[in-house]
């Protein structure tokens, strides 16, 4: 046998090779984390009020570098800071996760981006919550109602 016909393997495909390459499926909106909503829920309120990190810090009883890490997301705050944190700014606990839970109600779009007052939705005719104002014995509250 002088002639080398093949000694290559020959490669038959068990699927069909497509004509165009597809296109992936874009990733779904990533949820956002709980650190960052709270946070930027935090560092809103305090703009809010005009208020600085070290005042809010200050009345929070916390060191105001830990408070600023908790506004950008840098920390998971236990809830007794949290508490703190919401009290320094007139607000309660609950008052806190009403306005965090406002923010995860519509991941489709960045948490960082959003205004805390409600716009109406774009789609149907429903419209989305508006914030309220109440007083409390801490002060003005802000709700998502």
């Amino acid at each position: 046998m002088s002639s080398h016909a093949s000694d290559e393997a020959r490669v038959i495909p068990l699927r069909p090779v497509p004509a165009a390459p597809v296109k992936p499926e874009e990733p779904a909106p990533k949820e956002p984390l709980w650190r960052d909503v709270v946070g930027d829920v935090l560092r809103r309120e305090r703009l809010a009020q005009e208020r600085t990190l070290k005042d809010v810090a200050d009345a929070a009883r916390i060191s105001m570098p830990y408070l600023s890490e908790l506004e950008r997301g840098r920390k998971e705050a236990s809830s007794e800071v949290l508490a703190a944190a919401a009290h320094a700014l007139g607000l309660g606990l609950a008052d806190l996760l009403a306005l965090a839970h406002g923010r995860l109600a519509r991941p489709a779009q960045p948490v960082r981006s959003r205004p805390l007052t409600s716009q109406p939705l774009r789609s149907g005719s429903r419209t989305a919550p508006r914030r309220t104002e109440a007083r409390s014995r801490l002060g003005d509250i802000r709700l998502a109602a």
